[in-house]
């Protein structure tokens, strides 16, 4: 199938008829498949049993918005004379990826999608939300079967400002707020709100390994939010932004948000940084 604009799409057929669905990371350069499962039960919502305070989605941005930032990863493209690039490419030329990472430490460790560096030769991050105040990072570690990365940059001479980390997936139940910010389509620093939508879910990481306890959401996700974070009504990060699910041309046109997008869950993203010793 072809791709336009660099951005990653499968279709499938729904029913035998002619409708596509569409699942891509949430970022250009980058496809995958879908399968999901049922969500589990719900006996509470997150905001009965939590005793922190509930932030206004204002709130929630004046605070975790500059422990956002922005991910430039560039890689040499596919040569005319050499396996063709499924994710498409120019020959002979760099091809740049964006994406979005958190920050989780004041020391400089940065999370995000394996799929927004993956193959990455340069990486560099924009920490205010311009790209006026970049710094260069390198690769820690990364999981492709979890689709997880984690980056480090010298904090030297910067002012970071790290996200919390829920302590794990559990009290998160549908219905709940959430909410999403940051890098659709290069517009840096973006706030989207919606609810969690479902529980339970199940994709495939780029490895085509099964990711489980997926947190499905209908705040908008577009290409370029990748690896951002999810956050509750705390201003907790509860997962991490990596795909989305919609509808889409036979000719495999650009997919946008239509209010189904996953996001990795805090659990598997705790696993993934104890897996490193990362001490966050």
């Amino acid at each position: 199938m072809r791709h336009l604009k660099a951005t990653p799409i499968i279709s499938a057929l729904v029913g035998g008829a002619a409708a596509a669905i569409i699942l891509a990371f949430a970022q250009p350069g980058h496809t995958s498949t879908h399968v999901v499962v049922p969500a589990t039960g719900a006996t509470a919502f997150a905001s009965q049993v939590n005793g922190a305070t509930a932030l206004t989605p204002r709130q929630i941005y004046e605070r975790d918005a500059r422990g956002v930032v922005a991910i430039r990863a560039s890689s040499a493209a596919a040569s005319s004379t050499g396996s063709a690039s499924p994710f498409g490419g120019q020959s002979g030329a760099t091809r740049t990826d964006t994406g979005t990472g958190i920050v989780l430490t004041s020391t400089g460790l940065i999370l995000t999608n394996d799929h927004v560096v993956d193959g990455a030769t340069s990486i560099t991050v924009s920490l205010d939300g311009s790209k006026g105040h970049t710094a260069t990072a390198h690769l820690v570690g990364a999981d492709r079967s979890k689709d997880l990365a984690l980056l480090k940059i010298d904090p030297a001479g910067a002012v970071l400002h790290p996200i919390k980390l829920a302590a794990s997936s559990k009290g998160i139940e549908v219905g709940d707020p959430a909410y999403a910010i940051g890098n659709p389509f290069g517009l840096n620093w973006t706030l989207t709100t919606g609810i969690v939508s479902a529980l339970g879910r199940e994709i495939k990481a780029p490895d085509g390994s099964a990711i489980p306890d997926v947190i499905q959401t209908d705040a908008a996700l577009n290409p370029g939010n990748s690896g951002g974070p999810l956050l509750n009504t705390y201003g907790e990060v509860i997962g991490v932004n990596s795909q989305i699910l919609s509808s889409g041309s036979s000719k495999g046109a650009q997919g946008g948000s239509e209010g189904v997008g996953f996001a990795i869950s805090t659990s598997t993203i705790r696993r993934f940084l104890a897996a490193l010793n990362a001490g966050v």
